[in-house]
């Protein structure tokens, strides 16, 4: 990534941090497969369980309840089933419930029929309709199996915070389990599974700065587990087969430490993400900063700006030297409508700029990205002016 570039899409991927970069690089020196009892496959399988506690402790979880995936959609894949088991007996889930503004590695089901997912609706600010989970919840036949709620911690497009502690309740009350996609929230909250956090937790390493292709699923306890998605050897506990992907674990762990200290030296800075917000509502009076009444995470911002597609500024801002998103980068080279605003009752066609940022960004990146907004926006009113140019 070029010095002269800023880059404002953390909810995409973070880039890689050094200290992850350095244990990859580490461990690729290591021979050993962490399932082999020889001194090699110890030393492998001692790095593996380093990664592990580094992983549980960024949301005070245990060790042995962390289980390593390819990443967070397949995590995904694997709990949303309706076969579990709880010891040894098995326990049937009957039917998924997701919040309308989840990821599409949610709201797509993982192995349910799409007739066995009933999607809750949102309010105008994003946040999950309590009243709505509970009366569907209630509404559960619970003769055909328990209920499986899946929500996010905080979304990846407009970085909106779920009430996830009322949410657990709701479907403790009712009986059920609660997967929480915690993929944007980790490291940028306080996340703690002890305390109504849910029953497992969804995690990508990239998102926090380690390396892609690594992703974890934490339990609040390993009583009940979903069946294995891949199945095979005993790696895992059994609960993901396949040798272990020494180099990339080891880059999660260390991302992780980093995470962890960064909350505990006080979390997240907002500081750049309300300077930028400010600049917004200055330089452009009619744009619409989404989720701006909810609590959000404190590195994202979702915006638009009457009269221009989100595409075109998102473009522009990359010549300009800017990365930032139009809506989620979900899949390869989408851009377009977003279902979260639809979800949130906006138009259909609507969609959004995203901004997500670094923890360390100065003020004089924020004037950077002022500066080629007050450029869009003088463009365009141009434009408005007269209409023979393009905006």
């Amino acid at each position: 990534m070029s010095a002269s570039r800023i880059y404002l899409d953390y909810n995409a991927s973070a880039p890689l941090l050094n200290a992850a970069r350095d244990a990859v690089v580490a461990a690729l020196s290591i021979t050993g497969n962490p399932s082999s009892v020889h001194q090699e496959g110890r030393a492998a399988r001692a790095l593996v369980e380093a990664a592990r506690r580094e992983v549980a402790s960024l949301v005070n979880a245990r060790p042995d309840h962390v289980f390593f995936t390819s990443g967070a959609t397949e995590a995904a894949s694997m709990l949303l089933t309706s076969h579990y088991t709880m010891g040894r007996a098995s326990l049937r889930l009957s039917q998924l419930y997701v919040g309308a503004t989840e990821h599409p590695c949610i709201l797509s089901g993982g192995q349910f029929a799409a007739e066995r997912v009933c999607v809750v609706p949102v309010d105008a600010n994003g946040l999950l309709d309590l009243a709505a989970l509970k009366a569907v919840l209630a509404a559960h036949d619970r003769s055909e199996g328990l209920p499986l709620v899946a929500v996010q911690a905080a979304n990846n497009e407009t970085g909106i915070i779920q009430p996830i502690a009322e949410v657990a309740g709701i479907v403790k009350d009712a009986g059920g389990l609660l997967v929480v996609d915690a993929v944007q929230a980790a490291g940028r909250i306080p996340l703690d599974i002890t305390k109504t956090c849910g029953d497992y937790l969804i995690l990508s390493s990239h998102k926090i700065g380690g390396p892609k292709g690594v992703g974890a699923i934490i339990a609040q306890s390993d009583l009940v587990m979903p069946r294995a998605l891949v199945r095979g050897g005993g790696q895992e506990k059994g609960h993901r087969a396949g040798t272990e992907a020494l180099p990339l674990i080891a880059g999660f762990g260390a991302a992780a430490k980093v995470a962890r200290a960064r909350l505990d030296a006080g979390g997240w800075p907002a500081d750049a993400r309300n300077m930028m917000e400010a600049g917004i509502r200055r330089i452009a009076a009619d744009a619409i900063i989404y989720g701006a009444d909810a609590p959000r995470l404190p590195n994202t911002i979702f915006f638009s700006l009457a009269g221009m597609k989100a595409e075109t500024v998102q473009i522009a801002f990359d010549l300009a030297g800017i990365a930032l998103s139009a809506g989620s980068a979900c899949s390869s080279g989408k851009v377009g409508a977003s279902h979260v605003l639809a979800a949130m009752g906006y138009e259909e066609n609507v969609g959004g700029l995203r901004v997500s940022v670094a923890p360390d960004m100065d003020e004089n990146e924020v004037g950077r990205f002022l500066d080629v907004l007050r450029m869009i926006v003088e463009r365009r009113d141009r434009a408005k002016v007269n209409p023979g140019k393009a905006a």
